[in-house]
């Protein structure tokens, strides 16, 4: 799964944020905090295939990391 700047709030709504280390565009930090996410202000971030990025300029790093992540294929921990 890939979000980007307010993407991740969608994930809020899933249940599928808390304990996972994310990022977003800043506006929404907050929102991912009280939500159980731990945020950090990164370009991008990768917690179990969930990969995270703040904004349009971090494109280059969030589509390098998502190509890697979708080459390196299933992990462990993902049910399906």
């Amino acid at each position: 799964v890939a979000a980007i700047c307010h993407a991740p709030q969608i994930l809020i709504s899933a249940d599928v944020v808390k304990g996972r280390t994310m990022t977003s565009f800043n506006s929404i930090k907050d929102d991912l905090k009280n939500a159980g996410a731990n945020w950090v202000d990164k370009e991008v971030v990768v917690d179990e295939a969930l990969v995270t990025s703040r904004n349009p300029n971090d494109l280059p790093a969030f589509n390098s990391k998502l190509i890697e992540e979708i080459k390196e294929g299933k992990h462990e921990l993902q049910h399906a």
